[in-house]
């Protein structure tokens, strides 16, 4: 029995020793770290890049996800035309259609319609609606000349030239293409609000309901603001009710006879004019018409009427176009970025490769140090005294790889995604505008992901960077460039840059910039302490 105990005791006497010596042994591995303070975070550290402007050219502009339309009249970017083709298919429940003479269809009226963005503030007590709309750009209710023209270019899916079917793509620049082999305007109405003075009115969209025989004095139809043109009359009558049976059969036999709507722009001569953005495919072209329920007949000359509706939407492909006043200056100690038909910027980290060994001279050294990166930022800061009285800046400047055309880690890190503001997503990635006194004072984005894993991954690439304004940082699709930036190999960029109408001017990495204005790299490390 003692014997049992005494080494019980014994066993339990050697466990508190080994216990003892691992925990001494352990504080003493950590008083090599902590105690002595051999480490240490403090001050950044700033780190010179290149960057450079270069103008896209003319960009693919096929079923952007909203198109410009309109004239936008910078003091800093010149003027810019926006205008737009697009194909009309018929809506489901009017394929097919059958229009018998014997009933006598008579249309009452044609209208397009294409919705704004905008927000409703309030509604009255009789039902009437206020809005305030958003993603219109210039003076406030300027007029400009809008024509919308029958279409009789065909858009077509793929690319005959292409050995291997390749769809076929159409550029912001193809507007004379188009305007050649335009039709008759259509409209044409008396009312020169809805062509020659036309504004883009918050005002809410008021139409006659469709009578019924149980309702034969319908209330009004009220909707949001948009844009509403009435058509002529005589050309859809011509176009839809007097048509071989076989056009509207179904919508791959219409696109090719009705090839769709062509939005054109001018200058109304006294206004700056305003640019508007649209989701072209909400549009829509609705034909009111009315008919006898029956033929008329000796005992009943005058049947009842019936009221009915044939309609098309824009749901087709679009294809937008560009006409820009002045392209961007490429200037080292500026960096130009604009929307559209614009300009990004080619940002190469790390400065300069003197050895010629394909690795930057200072990442080289920073993989060395073997340093432990907390955080990595770049600041672009915005040039006030360039932009002027620009009261419109970019809500949003977006960084991405060149290279392999896709997003930073960083970007995929961050999973802030609010969906009730959409468009701050991402906002530890960054790129949002911070303001001060209602100016745009600079943009930052995080890129400490990106950073570290260049300098602890020695098979890293340091790709070179692009730098573009967005719309929607949601949006990863790219658009084709018409022609390829050979000295980046540019041959694509980001499509919510192209739907984007703005455009900034930043300070650049050249030496005549102020340091403190001076796009650089900023790095906080934990490093070992220097004795």
């Amino acid at each position: 029995m003692h014997i049992k105990f005494f080494i019980k005791l014994i066993f339990s006497t050697l466990l508190v020793v080994l216990f003892i010596s691992c925990d001494d042994d352990s504080n003493e591995i950590g008083a090599d770290i902590i105690g002595n303070d051999n480490f240490e975070t403090g001050t950044p550290e700033f780190y010179d890049l290149e960057a450079i402007t270069t103008n896209t050219g003319p960009v693919e502009t096929l079923d952007l996800a909203v198109n410009a339309l309109g004239i936008y009249k910078n003091p800093v970017f010149g003027t810019t035309k926006a205008s737009l083709a697009v194909q009309l298919v018929m809506d489901g429940t009017s394929i097919n259609p059958t229009f018998d003479d014997a009933l006598e269809p008579e249309i009452e009226s044609v209208v397009l319609t294409v919705p704004y963005f905008s927000t409703k503030l309030s509604t009255n007590t009789d039902g009437e609606s206020t809005y305030r709309l958003d993603s219109i750009y210039g003076p406030s209710n300027s007029k400009i000349k809008l024509k919308v023209y029958e279409s009789k270019y065909y858009i077509r899916d793929i690319d005959p030239s292409s050995p291997t079917q390749d769809i076929q793509r159409y550029y912001s620049n193809q507007n004379d293409a188009f305007d050649l082999v335009k039709g008759v305007q259509l409209n044409v109405a008396e009312d020169v609000s809805q062509n020659d003075e036309f504004v883009f009115s918050a005002s809410e969209i008021v139409q006659p309901g469709i009578p019924t025989d149980e309702i034969p004095k319908p209330a009004d139809v009220r909707s949001g603001p948009g844009i509403k043109l009435d058509l002529d009359i005589n050309f859809f009558k011509s176009k839809i009710f007097d048509a071989d049976t076989e056009k509207l059969l179904n919508n791959n036999v219409f696109k090719e006879y009705f090839r769709g709507l062509y939005f054109q722009v001018e200058s109304s001569g006294a206004d700056d004019g305003n640019l508007a953005m649209l989701n072209i495919k909400d549009g829509k072209i609705t034909i009111r018409y009315k008919q006898f329920k029956t033929a008329p007949t000796d005992e009943v000359p005058v049947p009842g009427i019936e009221y009915k509706t044939f309609v098309l939407n824009m749901k087709g492909k679009s294809v937008g176009f560009f006409q820009n006043e002045t392209a961007a200056p490429v200037d080292p100690d500026r960096l130009v970025l604009r929307g559209g038909e614009g300009a990004m910027a080619v940002v190469d980290l790390f400065g300069p490769d003197a050895d010629n060994n394909g690795i930057a001279d200072k990442l080289e050294e920073l993989r060395a140090n073997k340093w432990l990166v907390n955080d990595a930022s770049l600041t672009f800061f915005i040039d006030n005294a360039a932009m002027g009285s620009t009261a419109n800046e970019p809500n949003r400047i977006y960084l991405y790889d060149i290279n392999n055309k896709r997003h930073l880690v960083d970007y995929y890190s961050d999973q802030n995604s609010p969906s009730s503001k959409p468009k701050f997503s991402k906002s530890v990635f960054g790129g949002i505008i911070k303001k001060t006194n209602s100016r745009g004072a600079y943009y930052k984005l995080n890129i400490t992901n990106h950073i570290r894993g260049l300098i602890q991954n020695a098979d890293s690439t340091n790709v070179k960077l692009g730098l573009v304004v967005t719309e929607n940082i949601g949006d990863f699709l790219n658009k084709k460039l018409k022609s390829a930036i050979p000295t980046y190999n540019i041959n694509e960029i980001p499509s919510a840059s192209i739907v984007n109408p703005l455009g900034t001017i930043l300070y650049g990495s050249g030496e005549n910039v102020p340091i403190d204005k001076r796009i650089r790299l900023k790095i906080y490390f934990t490093k070992p302490k220097q004795n």
